[in-house]
């Protein structure tokens, strides 16, 4: 059933969008890394001659490299890279083509709000309470199905035995039709009397009918439930349910304190609404810093570096040196021309109604689920009662349906010793074998009802899963 079930299958995902959600929680501290290139020539006619030419022709080509990362302290540390050629054809350029570099580094540290692990983390936090929730409802769910599995299995043995008890007392009316039938031959039966027997026989085959098709019934939700009806090829199998509804063995018995205690350490519903009231605080505390002024503290550092050929200011402009992309790399690295800094920055709203609302949200969750877990407490609480009165009223019912199996026993064969010696007529026979019947039905019913209060109240406990040896594993990542 676990196997093939479709709701199965169903609640899992809830558990799988959990962790994924855990996954997405932690893309604020991904690391990023950018790059760039750009490449622009642009041609423009002069207005002064402090510009050097009649047209001036620039080329400019810049690359640049950038990596990022915020850690859970909050800290958000930043590099860039960034390396220009420039070309041009002013004659008033000393450096033709130059070649500038620069490497920054920058560090960010809120000191207020989004300050410590908390704030940062909270994300992470809280899906991983969402995902110890999912996992909690999944198992209850599960713990769900599986009684649902059991009833449906004893709702085939049910119908099972109902459809041998229904055949037995049609055979039973046959015989006594059969019976009178002989006897209105011989003249010993008045011919009004014949219709009494017989129209108990197809009453009684009605029933025959209605108990083949109920059995039918039962027999295609249980094929459902264990996914059984989805190859068309198994859906047509019989199926071969070799339980017996009477109990095996010492009856099992429990009473309400000892099954509340066991309910509450095992039930899956008390440890997802804990989980959900713990979300609720992380909720809040996250709120409340959403609320605090925005100060920041950053600082950053610079090496700079140029290379290029160099020019003199003479006309034409005479080369007097040249170097390349390592030297103003070695300039920059080196921190040859350094350049540093540090900015403290506050943002105080005088008002954050968005914020506000929020930490009033927060409190409201928080308020409701508590109600929800006082909810949950009392519906767990009546069902376990309920399960553990079920399950004592089957057993009394079980005691009470084979002492009046016993008796409609006797009442049969007392009746039709009489019937024999012409002491009653057909109709009292009649009348003993519809009761013995509904004694069988009886007792197959509160075998039944028994056999579905132990698994209820194995359910309403949280034993369910561990009677049935069912392990709840983690997928696979």
């Amino acid at each position: 059933a676990l196997g093939n079930n479709t709701d199965i299958r169903l609640d899992r995902a809830q558990i799988d969008f959990a962790q994924n959600n855990l996954h997405r929680a932690k893309t604020a501290f991904d690391p990023l890394v950018t790059s760039s290139f750009s490449d622009n020539r642009a041609k423009s006619p002069t207005i002064t001659q402090i510009q050097g030419a009649p047209v001036l022709d620039t080329l400019s080509q810049t690359t640049t490299l950038g990596f990022a990362k915020t850690f859970q302290t909050g800290t958000n540390f930043q590099s860039s890279f960034s390396a220009s050629k420039l070309s041009t054809n002013s004659s008033l350029s000393t450096l033709n083509p130059s070649i500038a570099t620069d490497l920054q580094f920058t560090v960010t540290q809120p000191l207020l709000r989004n300050f410590g692990l908390f704030p940062n983390r909270a994300p992470i936090l809280i899906a991983q309470r969402n995902l110890k929730q999912a996992r909690a409802s999944f198992q209850g769910q599960v713990n769900d199905i599986i009684l649902r599995t059991v009833s449906n299995y004893w709702n085939v043995i049910l119908a099972r035995e109902a459809l041998v008890v229904q055949q037995k007392s049609l055979e039973e009316a046959q015989k006594s039709y059969d019976h009178d039938k002989k006897a209105l031959g011989l003249g010993a039966l008045p011919p009004l009397d014949i219709y009494r027997s017989e129209s108990q026989v197809a009453s009684r085959r009605v029933s025959v009918i209605q108990a083949e098709y109920t059995l039918k019934q039962a027999e295609d939700q249980f094929r459902q439930i264990v996914g059984a009806d989805l190859d068309p090829a198994i859906r047509v199998l019989d199926l071969e349910l070799i339980d017996q509804p009477e109990p095996i063995g010492d009856l099992p018995t429990t009473d309400i304190a000892t099954a509340l205690a066991r309910a509450l350490a095992n039930r899956p519903e008390f440890e997802a609404a804990r989980q959900q009231l713990a979300g609720d605080e992380l909720s809040i505390r996250l709120a409340h810093n959403s609320l605090k002024p925005d100060l920041e503290l950053s600082g950053f550092y610079l090496g700079n570096g140029v290379a290029g050929n160099q020019f003199n200011t003479a006309t034409p402009p005479q080369l007097i040196g040249a170097t390349g992309l390592g030297d103003g790399l070695s300039q920059t690295l080196h921190f040859t021309y350094p350049a540093y800094g540090a900015v403290l920055s506050l943002s105080l709203p005088i008002k954050n109604h968005s914020a506000e609302a929020s930490l009033a949200d927060a409190v409201v969750s928080h308020r409701r689920d508590q109600y929800q877990e006082r909810r949950t407490s009392q519906n767990i609480t009546l069902e376990v009662t309920s399960a553990v009165r079920a399950l004592e009223e089957a057993k009394l019912s079980m005691e009470a349906s084979k002492v009046a199996l016993d008796l409609a026993q006797k009442s049969l064969r007392a009746d039709e010793r009489k019937y024999e010696l012409g002491a009653e007529t057909v109709f009292f026979v009649l009348d003993s074998q519809i009761v013995l019947a509904q004694a069988e039905l009886n007792l197959v019913q509160s075998q039944v009802n028994f056999q579905v209060a132990v698994a209820q109240v194995d359910h309403a406990t949280g034993d369910l899963l561990d009677h049935h040896h069912v392990q709840i594993l983690d997928p696979q990542k």
